[in-house]
């Protein structure tokens, strides 16, 4: 269990097993207000393989999002200090606008199309954590 990830802000980048510095793993970042599930959310990407990037709550990942390269936001929707993933997903949009979008939540069965970012996907939870390494595997690397 990774026993550090969504309690501090601003967290580096957890180190990649076997990583040889040749090239560049696919950064994902979770952004997830409740502690127990962003460390099995983060754990799960990591033993796959990605790069992981964890954010408590939108204000928290926007600024990961200015400052490291991100290639897949999964952002839960509610979340702390009143912050929103919808919101912040919108708004990391206009800044990178191709950034793949997975949104999840415990409190909705379902998403309006009209508050997505387009072309994102739905979770709700619980979610396996199988099935987020394999939708994460779909989306950054469709032919691996």
């Amino acid at each position: 269990m990774i026993p550090f990830a969504c309690i501090a802000p601003a967290l580096p980048a957890f180190p990649l097993p076997g990583f040889d510095g040749c090239g560049m793993a696919e950064t994902v970042l979770v952004v997830e207000d409740e502690i127990m599930v962003c460390e099995l959310a983060a754990e799960a990407l990591l033993e796959e393989g990605y790069r992981v990037l964890t954010a408590s709550d939108a204000d928290e990942a926007e600024r990961i999002l200015a400052r490291e390269p991100v290639d897949l936001l999964f952002t839960d929707i509610d979340l702390a200090r009143n912050t929103n993933g919808i919101a912040l997903a919108h708004r990391a949009r206009r800044v990178r606008p191709g950034l793949p979008v997975v949104y999840t939540s415990g409190g909705r069965a379902h998403l309006a199309h009209g508050d997505a970012v387009t072309d994102s996907v739905f979770v709700p939870k619980p979610y396996r954590l199988s099935a987020l390494v394999a939708l994460a595997n779909d989306i950054l690397r469709p032919h691996a």
